[in-house]
C-alpha cells in the first residue's frame, strides 16, 4: 500500500482543520496541545446545549469515554448525530472499555446511535468492544490471548469502520486491509495521556484524509516518530513530554519518510 504520511501532515498544517472534542477530563489539556502543535485547531465542548452546534462547524469529532458520566454520554450522542448529519468523521476512543459494565454499555450505546468512522483503543479495550470476554486494568491494557488482527477485522466489519489497536506495535485495519505501525518509544507508556493524544492526532488527520486507514496510519506515524525523537533528548517522563511537543512542531517530511516503519 502506497502511503505518504508526510503529505497528509502537510495538509493538516495547510488546512488547519477544527477538531471538536468531547474528551477525557484527565488529559484534555494535553489533547488540545498536541492537536495545536500538529497545526490543527482544537475545541473542547461538553455542554449538551452547544455540542451539536459545535460539531456542525468542525471538520472532525473526537469522543473519548475516559471520564464517563451519563450526562456526558448524552452530550456525545448529540454531537455524534450532528457530525453524522454534516458527514464529518467521528473518532471514538473506547478508553477503559472492559473495566466496568457501565463503560461497556455506554460504548455500545454510542456505537448503536452514531456512525463512528474510527474506533481506537488498546488491545483489551478493543477486544471487549468486539465481544471478547476480557478485562481491562483501569485504562491500561490487560494481556489477552485473542488474535488481534482477527478482532480488528471482525469489529471493522460489524461496525463498518476503521479499527485502531495501539500498543508496542499498532494495528490499523478495516474489513479488507491491515497495516502495522512499528514506530513509537517505551517512554510513551510512562506518561499519562499519550493514548488520548494519539486519538486526537488521528482526529486531526481524519479531518483532511477521507481514507480513514490512511488517516489513522499517517497520524500514528507522525506522532510516534516525534516520540522517538523526543526520547533521544529526554531525561525522564517530564522532559519527554515537553520535548514531544517540540518534536511534533519541528517534524519535517524528510524525517518522517526516513524514520517511518510500517508493514502491511
Amino acid at each position: 500500500m502506497i502511503l505518504d504520511a508526510a503529505e497528509v501532515l502537510e495538509r493538516v498544517r495547510r488546512d488547519k482543520p477544527l477538531v471538536c472534542h468531547l474528551t477525557n477530563f484527565v488529559t484534555i489539556y494535553d489533547c488540545a496541545n498536541i492537536v495545536k502543535v500538529f497545526g490543527a485547531s482544537p475545541v473542547m465542548a461538553h455542554a449538551r446545549e452547544e455540542v451539536a452546534d459545535m460539531a456542525k462547524i468542525a471538520s472532525s469529532l473526537v469522543l473519548n469515554i475516559g471520564t464517563l458520566t451519563t450526562e456526558f454520554v448524552e452530550a456525545m450522542l448529540l454531537a455524534g448525530i450532528s457530525a453524522n448529519e454534516k458527514k464529518i468523521p467521528v473518532v471514538l476512543d473506547v478508553c477503559g472499555a472492559g473495566a466496568t459494565r457501565f463503560r461497556d454499555e455506554k460504548c455500545q450505546e454510542i456505537l448503536d446511535a452514531v456512525e463512528v468512522s474510527i474506533i481506537k483503543g488498546n488491545s483489551s479495550e478493543v477486544a471487549r468492544i468486539a465481544g471478547e470476554d476480557v478485562k481491562t486494568r483501569g485504562v491500561d491494557a490487560a494481556d489477552i490471548e485473542s488474535n488481534l488482527l482477527g478482532v480488528a477485522h471482525s469489529l471493522a466489519g460489524e461496525r463498518g469502520c476503521t479499527v485502531v489497536i495501539t500498543g508496542k506495535d499498532d494495528i490499523v485495519a478495516d474489513m479488507k486491509r491491515a497495516i502495522w505501525v512499528h514506530n513509537g518509544h517505551p517512554m510513551m507508556a510512562n506518561v499519562v495521556g499519550t493514548g488520548c493524544m494519539a486519538t486526537s492526532v488521528i482526529g486531526a488527520f481524519a479531518a483532511v484524509e477521507t481514507d480513514h486507514v490512511v488517516a489513522s496510519v499517517s497520524g500514528l506515524i507522525c506522532y510516534e516518530v516525534a516520540a522517538e525523537i523526543a526520547a533521544l533528548v529526554a531525561a525522564g517522563p517530564g522532559s519527554f513530554k515537553e520535548n514531544l511537543y517540540d518534536a511534533v512542531y519541528n517534524l519535517d517530511s524528510e524525517t518522517i519518510r526516513r524514520m517511518q516503519r510500517i508493514e502491511d
